[in-house]
């Protein structure tokens, strides 16, 4: 099929460019550039197409699309007459966010907090006589006390991500911005 290269070209940007903002969120680069490219493209594809397009193994295309299936970014059809599974992405960008961050979620922040939990027990094990151990159990607490506070954030946010609550979310962020700017007038007057 003869695409206008405008097309082409811009679509290599879009996955190329999903694909690096993912790896920053601590996504595999080729499940998100697989997702990037069902995402963007408006008919469903099969696995040699995808293999060929983004210039990967059968392995690799197979495992990141059991990946995205497990976190229901993408779905899969059968047309009929053709042996062949086909793949569309969850074009939802509110639902394709709010499937993020709870995965991020359950797969890092829940294991940190329980290996920190496991970490205090082993110190608090062997007593707090000393300074060090105090000092230490304190640093901990308040680690895991971040993290505990940022799932009850994200907890408390995704209702509003899932709803598409636009509006609800841009008045929490003004309202950050405006305490953020008063707090710098009050610093710049002190």
């Amino acid at each position: 099929m003869d695409r206008n290269p405008a097309y082409n070209k811009a679509m290599e940007q879009f996955v190329d460019l999903w694909g690096d903002m993912a790896s920053a969120w601590g996504i595999n680069k080729t499940m998100a550039q697989i997702h990037a490219l069902l995402y963007a493209e408006s008919e469903l594809l099969d696995t040699d197409t995808i293999m060929a397009r983004l210039s990967i193994s059968r392995g690799n295309a197979n495992m990141n699309l059991r990946r995205l299936l497990d976190w229901e970014l993408i779905g899969k059809e059968q047309i009929p007459g053709d042996r062949k599974d086909y793949y569309s992405a969850e074009t939802d960008v509110w639902k394709i966010v709010s499937t993020i961050i709870r995965e991020r979620q359950q797969q890092e922040i829940a294991p940190i907090r329980t290996e920190l939990a496991e970490c205090l027990k082993t110190l608090e094990s062997g007593g707090l006589e000393d300074k060090e151990s105090r000092e230490f159990k304190e640093r901990i607490e308040n680690y895991s006390e971040f993290l505990e506070m940022f799932e009850r954030f994200t907890g408390a946010l995704l209702p509003y991500i899932n709803k598409k609550n636009l509006g609800f979310i841009k008045q929490l962020v003004k309202l950050v911005e405006v305490k953020d700017s008063l707090k710098d007038s009050i610093r710049s007057e002190q």
